[in-house]
C-alpha cells in the first residue's frame, strides 16, 4: 500500500469539496425545499426558503468556491496545465469545457439570488435549475478527467 501523497490530498480536498457543494444543492433541491412547500405556511416557507438559500450561498462563497478554485488551480498547475494546452484534445479540451460550465454555473446561482432578491421566483427557479443540472454537467466532466 503507497503512501498518501500532497497530491492526492489536494485531489481529496477538491473532490470532498465538490461533493458537499453538488450533493448539498441535491438535498435542498429534492429533500428540504419539497418538505419546506409542503409542511409550512406560504409565508413561512418563503421566508425558510430564503434563509436556506443565504446560508447555502454564503457556505459556498467562503468555504466551496476558494477549496474548488485553490486545489482545481494547483493540480492543473501540477499536471502543467497552460492555456494553450486547453485547446488540445483529451485532456484540455475537456478540462476547458468542464471550466467553462463551472463559470455558467456560477452565473446561474449569482442570478439566482439576484432574481430571489428582486422576487422574481419563476425566473429565480430556473436558474436554481440550470444551476444544479450544471453542476452534475461539472461532475460528469471531471469523471472524465485522469487523475494527477
Amino acid at each position: 500500500m503507497g503512501t498518501v501523497g500532497l497530491w492526492s490530498v489536494v485531489r481529496f480536498l477538491h473532490v470532498t469539496g465538490a461533493v458537499l457543494w453538488v450533493g448539498g444543492q441535491l438535498a435542498l433541491t429534492l429533500v428540504v425545499l419539497p418538505l419546506a412547500r409542503r409542511m409550512l405556511a406560504p409565508e413561512a416557507r418563503d421566508r425558510f426558503a430564503a434563509e436556506a438559500g443565504r446560508r447555502f450561498g454564503l457556505l459556498t462563497g467562503v468555504v466551496f468556491l476558494p477549496v474548488q478554485l485553490g486545489t482545481g488551480w494547483a493540480m492543473a498547475w501540477h499536471k502543467g496545465v497552460t492555456w494553450a494546452s486547453l485547446a488540445e484534445p483529451g485532456y484540455g479540451r475537456t478540462l476547458a469545457a468542464k471550466l467553462g460550465l463551472f463559470v455558467v454555473v456560477m452565473l446561474a446561482a449569482a442570478g439566482h439570488g439576484i432574481a430571489h432578491a428582486r422576487n422574481r421566483p419563476d425566473l429565480a427557479r430556473g436558474l436554481a435549475v440550470v444551476s444544479l443540472v450544471g453542476s452534475l454537467g461539472v461532475v460528469l466532466l471531471a469523471t472524465a478527467l485522469p487523475a494527477t
